[in-house]
């Protein structure tokens, strides 16, 4: 079985195609970074119509590198949901379209499920686990214990850690997207410099909090007397990227204690901030006190890309776990209500 999957959920139109031993066929995104840059973030009309401009030279274009025609495409899979509507809608539509055309069978897929099936794709891993799942728009910890079924063991009570680097990359003058930018002047800084909040740290659960840590960076940058020093930037930006570090490495740290009941295989983590070289080390470090492996995958496959929807795909359609064309493009999706929906097709 091949599986052709799309991804539109926000400022990436990507497109690809698995197999079902786990081949990866094609891996084409046309970014829309530039265009948004202008703006500090992703603007979601703008995103939306760059989806529709290319959504079918993409796909055509997976096909090409693939080597493939639509007569060896088995099933169709695409985003639909979370995320920024519009854009939902679009690699929704088409793929339901062209679904109805070749008589395919189609996979509606969550976005996050996406996310926390990858690992299976790159490295294989065997359920159950805990996902550490964070990007720009999503930060979560969940018990994996197999598809459509998820334990969330906690999450953040108001902002991402992706929109956190965003937001303090916007303050110090840092281009969008903002993680990789904090990534790069971080190397140059001193991360013990500036000793930054970190939020419910001292608390014994799994969630999460960043709204007090982007106010601690504006006023950090706002200030009048400064501290001396030519690396003040780089500094704050070390800071920032260790301290977020540190919070992630140690939320998760309790939500393993909190699975070790069920016996996790591995530590895995997801995602674009999952890209990050300061949190996979504090990662590495969290799942070697749990003696877990930690698996994070390649940093193509952890940001936004159509192979993970086609596994995602590959995963559901396997079981039987196949959609109607009525399946809505949802702005909101947690996965809990995606249980309910795979308990209900088995």
């Amino acid at each position: 079985m091949i599986i052709l999957g799309i991804e539109t959920s926000c400022d990436e139109t990507a497109v690809g195609i698995v197999s079902e031993d786990r081949r990866i066929l094609a891996n084409r995104i046309a970014s829309q970074a530039a265009t948004h840059q202008a703006y500090g973030g992703v603007v979601p009309e703008i995103a939306a119509r760059a989806h529709l401009q290319h959504l079918d030279h993409v796909v055509l274009g997976a096909l090409d590198d693939a080597g493939l025609g639509w007569s060896d495409i088995g099933g169709i899979a695409a985003t639909c949901g979370p995320g920024l509507i519009g854009g939902v809608m679009v690699g929704a539509m088409f793929g339901k379209a062209v679904a109805a055309a070749r008589k395919l069978p189609f996979a509606a897929v969550n976005h996050l499920e996406a996310h926390a099936l990858t690992a299976r794709l790159t490295d294989d891993v065997p359920f159950p686990y805990v996902l550490l799942l964070v990007s720009g728009g999503h930060c979560q910890l969940l018990l994996v214990r197999g598809v459509g079924d998820y334990r969330l063991l906690g999450g953040t009570i108001d902002d991402a850690a992706g929109e956190c680097f965003d937001k303090a990359a916007k303050l110090l003058g840092l281009p969008y997207p903002g993680g990789p930018a904090i990534a790069a002047l971080a190397e140059q800084g001193d991360p013990r410099r500036f000793a930054l909040p970190r939020p419910l740290m001292d608390q014994d659960n799994c969630d999460f909090s960043f709204s007090g840590l982007k106010t601690a960076v504006r006023r950090l940058v706002e200030r009048e007397d400064k501290p001396e020093g030519t690396n003040f930037r780089a500094d704050v930006a070390a800071s920032l990227q260790e301290t977020i570090a540190h919070i992630l490495a140690g939320k998760t740290a309790r939500a393993l204690a909190l699975a070790a009941h069920e016996k996790p295989t591995t530590l895995v983590a997801a995602g674009g901030v999952a890209a990050n070289k300061v949190l996979r080390l504090a990662l590495a470090k969290t799942a070697a006190q749990s003696s877990l492996p930690l698996v994070v995958p390649p940093p193509a496959l952890c940001t936004d890309n159509g192979v993970m929807i086609a596994w995602t795909g590959v995963e559901r359609l396997r079981l039987g776990l196949s959609d109607g064309f009525d399946a809505p493009a949802r702005p909101r999706w947690p996965l809990a209500e995606l249980v309910k929906v795979a308990k209900t097709s088995a």
